[in-house]
């Protein structure tokens, strides 16, 4: 922190606190002149709702010094004063750090027998699963849903379409290092919008969504010479590319005409972020069982 806001904000709050006790001291010996503690003060709402000279008890008072002097404790033990760290040297950083290594000894040993064993015993069992469960419910579920069946632009997990695999290597590291799924743009390529339009009905016929017509039937050649690289002439994909397979039911953007037509003339980029630093090896082959376990129930 810069020195100047350093002075700024540790100034502001010690004028602050000093500026509390010197109201509160004043208040507490103001009151209204010249008259007795049982008598009214004049004051009257609604017709016979009237104000007693009655002071505050002094317990009350009391409660407010104490929060003060608690506060003064507070800001020598901890930081709170610009860039000072206080007298226990308490930081954030350290008390992460420190709950960190505390789940580590506690937890990573169960980590670590559950991912010693075979990748398909771990499928297979209720305990490594219901761990599984939790650190997917914790990290995934805000992009795969609760139900982990995806949405638009979200895989669904519970199928048996695999974009980049369904091998242990696979989803592991499709966990431990993520993925980037990039749909290159044709429009310019294609060359006009009807064009692209007969290609998505190309590809929308692969899997028998549609009756491919005398037009988009022509858009086979092209397709083999643009698309064939990465979804193999055949339209079945290529896992090793993340390349969709264009013969199933399965659309990750939708399926109509029109979102098909912008994903051939505009592309896609997907990412898939990389959570190896965080679960670590044995956490990310636990998890990795657990997305394989939904698509086999």
């Amino acid at each position: 922190m810069p020195a100047f806001w350093h002075w700024f904000v540790a100034a502001g709050t010690i004028v602050f606190i000093i500026w509390c006790i010197w109201l509160i001291s004043w208040s507490a010996k103001q009151g209204p002149q010249n008259v007795a503690d049982d008598d009214l003060v004049g004051h009257k709402w609604d017709g016979d709702l009237e104000e007693w000279n009655n002071p505050a008890p002094k317990w009350w008072l009391y409660l407010y010094f104490i929060t003060i002097a608690w506060s003064i404790g507070y800001l020598i033990a901890f930081p709170g004063l610009g860039s000072f760290q206080g007298m226990l040297g308490w930081s954030q950083e350290g008390q992460y750090e420190a709950e960190m290594q505390y789940a580590a000894e506690t937890y990573e040993p169960i980590y670590a027998e559950f991912a010693a064993m075979d990748f398909d015993a771990l499928t297979k069992n209720p305990d490594a699963l219901a761990l599984g469960k939790s650190l997917f419910a914790s990290y995934c579920t805000t992009c795969h849903g609760s139900d982990a069946r995806g949405a638009v632009g979200y895989p669904n997990l519970t199928d048996d379409n695999w974009q980049w695999g369904d091998t242990e290597q696979a989803i592991t590291t499709s966990i431990g290092q993520g993925r980037n799924a990039i749909m290159t743009p044709w429009g310019q390529i294609l060359g006009s919008d009807e064009t692209v339009t007969n290609m998505a009905n190309y590809v929308r016929s692969l899997s028998g969504l549609a009756e491919a017509d005398e037009a988009a039937q022509a858009m086979a050649t092209q397709f083999t010479t643009l698309c064939g690289a990465c979804h193999m002439p055949d339209g079945t994909g290529n896992p090793l590319l993340g390349a969709p397979n264009l013969t199933d039911d399965v659309w990750l953007y939708g399926s109509s005409v029109d979102v098909v037509s912008t994903t051939i003339a505009e592309g896609r980029s997907g990412q898939m972020p990389a959570h190896g630093d965080l679960f670590g090896d044995n956490r990310t082959k636990i998890l990795a069982a657990y997305v394989y376990s939904l698509s086999q129930e």
